[in-house]
């Protein structure tokens, strides 16, 4: 017990009073008017529980906040509370089955109304309905009950010994939603509740105005907002859609915005942009990776729309030789030069970063055209007709390459396209609307959850420093499907029992070498079975404008997560 307890000491650390801000620029809340942020992947929804898209998480920040979450640093940070609960402090138990929150007493949702430990516990049973389809359902694996003594007072319960329990109410993903507002949007009517979606009633610096989907968010200062004096902004205006170049060029070359997300252009062209004079490009790393998501189901359009990406198992692509070929063909230095140069790095990982949970076991620096072709040759996976396209089983290796618009991501693509072609694997491309794409609509065949093609590629990153969650996404009830309501973070729908058992291990081992050596065998588990192929690490890149103050990039929480704390700049 003496391990776990060290370790929940070393997790909070740094994390151990209110959060304070010292930018020392005060006023009246709404004194610097208007300010325009634009996101190239539009926002499609403002509740973080019904989309795995970081557009609709990080807009919604704004607006619903949770009781901590993760500062630039990475460091665990109190949000809503007074203090990190840990085993020293007396927040969380001897044996590590409980941690007890103590909410900031005053704080009210935008409407008036009192924020309470009410609204923690219905956040919990809404995300954890069993009829439901909850994007973000890992932040909540393990509890067997939410309490709630007083008003002020919220005690997670978990089944059993849980070293790291900062994944309930934590982070930008797993905010709090008020229970007045969406006590009639339970399980298979979550989706349904439009209005409370749009328009959620938060305790954030910012309320909605107006939410177009796929378009423009208007937001208000938030009259009831805790701090004295902030937002510095009565209004945001919350532009999405276009692409990264043109989001670039409206802060660093027009200066017709103040913030731009996302920048996923190559270097040249930031540099170029810069040379405009009114933005700053700002950069960070955190564990974000640009990979390709192999679908270890069946995406036939024959079977019909609620069978594809359900039926297992596919094809082809669960056959050792061909998912390891088609990494083998890849020339991971030429993308990161061509995609990303000093704001990328060649990865094998799944979780790059921190370095405690990167695994070592890969090596994939050096394409190797021959080998992989060797390697199907040994699987006898041929080209039986003189095509060009090797056959397994007599279905020949033909495959649908899907991905957001982006023009990165296209280059990679044709790229990619050409290489396995060397090896014998034809790849048709498709390429969808960013918003559309990570929309989450359940309605929708083209969003990533559906998987209604054989291989995608985006990026993805998780709140904080730990990975467990994040590694929760390799587990087999997490898949995406109709009982879901397509909701779930097992893209490819990875399953191994091995996998499950390890991954609770980790949630019950407090020792921190052991969980760093925990995570990367799971890791490896994902990649040595062809749950995807990682390429790139990359680095995250945003632009603001000169004349916006306050901007902290955040690359382990919400990036715009301390909206509260900009401010204009006089010129």
């Amino acid at each position: 017990m003496k391990l776990k307890i060290a370790l929940l000491g070393a997790v909070a650390a740094s994390a151990m009073a209110p959060m304070a801000f010292a930018d020392g620029h005060e006023g009246e809340r709404g004194r610097d008017g208007d300010v325009k942020i634009i996101y190239w992947q539009a926002p499609s929804i403002l509740n973080a529980y019904l989309s795995g898209g970081t557009k609709d998480v990080e807009a919604a920040s704004l607006v619903i906040e949770p009781l901590a979450r993760y500062d630039e640093n990475g460091s665990l940070t109190p949000w809503l509370v007074n203090e990190i609960p840990t085993v020293d402090n007396g927040g969380v138990s001897a044996d590590l089955t409980s941690i007890t929150w103590k909410i900031t007493p005053g704080i009210l949702w935008s409407d008036g109304t009192p924020f309470t430990s009410a609204d923690a516990k219905f956040t919990y049973e809404y995300c954890t309905h069993p009829e439901g389809g909850c994007a973000q359902a890992t932040k909540y694996e393990g509890i067997t009950s939410v309490e709630t003594p007083d008003d002020l007072t919220v005690v997670v319960n978990f089944a059993s010994p849980t070293p790291n329990p900062y994944g309930p109410f934590v982070g930008g993903e797993a905010p709090i939603l008020q229970a007045a507002q969406f006590a009639d949007c339970m399980g298979a009517k979550a989706p349904e509740c439009t209005d409370a979606n749009f328009n959620p009633i938060g305790t954030g610096p910012f309320t909605v105005t107006e939410f177009k989907p796929n378009d423009v968010i208007t937001f208000a200062a938030n009259e009831n907002f805790r701090e004295e004096g902030k937002p510095a902004f009565a209004t945001v205006t919350f532009k999405g859609g276009g692409d990264a170049t043109a989001a670039g060029r409206s802060v660093m070359e027009t200066g017709e915005f103040d913030y731009a997300w996302n920048l996923q252009l190559a270097p040249d062209v930031i540099a170029k942009m810069e040379e405009g004079g009114k933005g700053t490009p700002v950069a960070g790393f955190g564990p974000l990776v640009e990979r390709i998501m192999l679908n270890q189901t069946n995406p036939d359009p024959a079977l019909g729309p609620d069978e594809r990406s359900v039926i297992r198992p596919h094809p082809f692509l669960g056959d050792p030789a061909v998912y390891k070929a088609m990494s083998m063909a890849i020339d991971r230095p030429l993308l990161v030069e061509v995609g990303y140069g000093q704001a990328g790095r060649v990865t094998c990982n799944w979780v790059p970063v921190p370095n405690l949970y990167a695994s070592t076991t890969f090596d994939c620096s050096t394409q190797d055209i021959a080998g992989a072709n060797a390697m199907l040759d040994d699987a006898g996976i041929i080209d039986t007709d003189g095509d060009g396209i090797r056959e397994k089983d007599g279905v020949p290796l033909k495959v649908l390459y899907q991905s957001s618009t982006n023009a990165v991501r296209q280059d990679f693509q044709a790229l990619i396209k050409q290489w396995w072609s060397e090896i014998g694997i034809e790849a048709e491309l498709r390429n969808l609307d960013a918003s559309v794409f990570f929309g989450g609509d359940p309605g929708s065949p083209d969003t990533f959850q559906k998987f209604y093609a054989d291989v995608e590629m985006y990026a993805n990153t998780f709140n904080g420093t730990d990975p467990q969650a994040y590694l929760g996404n390799g587990l087999c009830d997490k898949a995406p499907s109709p009982a879901t309501q397509w909701q779930g973070e097992n893209i490819s729908r990875f399953c191994m029992e091995e996998y499950d058992a390890l991954h609770a291990k980790l949630s019950e081992t407090a020792n921190i070498e052991e969980r760093g050596q925990i995570a990367a065998q799971l890791n490896d588990m994902m990649v040595e079975n062809g749950g995807m192929i990682p390429l790139v690490h990359r680095g995250r890149l945003s632009a603001h404008a000169n004349t916006l103050g306050g901007v902290k990039l955040n690359v382990w929480d919400s990036e715009i997560w301390n909206t509260a704390d900009w401010y204009r700049i006089d010129n």
